[in-house]
């Protein structure tokens, strides 16, 4: 992973961090539709990198098809900490297509450089 991807794993991360503390400031009766809105839209956002990152992606399907389950059943807290992991491992699927297509890119810049290289030592 590059330092940028890192830096972009790290801020999400961190910002999933800090609506789990800010979460675990209500009470456990109340139903956390704001970190299951956060979790729904961050898997959206992330489905489009399905093919680059299948396994984050799945996981955080996964995670969030349990926190509606929680929700169905009333369990609240449990349903808070699986949408805030369901909105990490998103942004995870979605930092790890970014250093994908990065490498990829790197991959093909070498390559042209390796080329030019090869024409001028032709010259």
């Amino acid at each position: 992973m590059n330092p940028d991807s890192m830096m972009s794993v790290r801020a999400a991360l961190l910002a999933v961090l800090a609506a789990t503390a800010l979460a675990g400031c209500a009470t456990s009766g109340d139903a956390p539709k704001e970190q299951m809105a956060v979790a729904n839209s961050a898997v959206d956002q992330a489905t489009g990198n399905a093919a680059e990152a299948p396994a984050e992606l799945a996981m955080a399907r996964d995670k969030l098809a349990r926190a509606n389950a929680a929700m169905a059943r009333q369990d609240y807290v449990a349903a808070r900490h699986l949408a805030d992991e369901a909105a990490a491992d998103a942004a995870l699927a979605q930092a790890t297509a970014r250093s994908s297509r990065s490498s990829r890119a790197l991959a093909e810049v070498n390559e042209s450089i390796r080329q030019l290289q090869v024409q001028l030592n032709r010259s």
